[in-house]
């Protein structure tokens, strides 16, 4: 079992988290540790400081990554590859944009799209709509799913398992089949040259 913190705490000193963290694993509340959200000096420092201190430190990284989302690709995921981290990222179908739902110059009328306002802020792009259409011309290729190819690009990323939101049955059915799912270099080039750097999204920005 791991214990997994969300965001990084600006009034708490790295010292303190860490020996709470630490004291979470002594007592047997948890095996592990993780972490999420955090821009990657943050990460590290958290890991040094567990090294100086002689604490547990975090074994995983919850971060945000997609193929309309890949900042991470910058420092945090080769900070975790070089150190040992497990990457498990969340929101691996951007909130569902990657399954193909929304329609370019149509206005979303999905339940998700009209209660989550991070939807909308967060994709819906132009950009982002040139990746989907070549995740959808991919998809209808090989038969499948526009979201099985987006998971199954993530798993060609190395990462050691995304976090898959499901409300249905079928949608665990399609997330297991995209293990099965292969795509070569020709086809992983495909699906990410159109993609173009993103502003980072508002859960890392510094709030007073």
């Amino acid at each position: 079992m791991t214990s997994q913190i969300h965001h990084w705490d600006y009034a708490t000193p790295i010292e303190e988290t860490m020996r709470s963290l630490d004291d979470i694993v002594r007592q047997g509340m948890a095996h592990y540790i993780g972490a999420s959200t955090a821009f990657a000096w943050q990460f590290l420092k958290a890991l040094c400081t567990s090294e100086r201190l002689g604490l547990e430190k975090f074994v995983s990284m919850q971060n945000h990554y997609n193929l309309v989302y890949r900042e991470e690709e910058r420092e945090m995921i080769p900070l975790c590859r070089q150190e040992g981290i497990a990457i498990i990222p969340f929101s691996p179908l951007a909130r569902g944009f990657l399954t193909g739902k929304y329609r370019r110059g149509e206005n979303p009328r999905t339940a998700r799209y009209k209660s989550d306002s991070k939807l909308a802020e967060r994709y819906f792009k132009p950009e982002d709509y040139e990746v989907l259409q070549v995740v959808e011309a991919l998809a209808k290729q090989k038969g499948v799913s526009p979201a099985q190819v987006a998971l199954a690009w993530l798993l060609h990323k190395n990462v050691t398992s995304p976090i898959v939101g499901a409300s249905r049955t079928e949608h665990i059915e399609e997330a297991v089949n995209a293990l099965d799912l292969k795509l070569d270099g020709e086809e992983m080039a495909r699906l990410e040259t159109p993609y173009k750097p993103h502003e980072l999204f508002d859960e890392l920005i510094i709030r007073l």
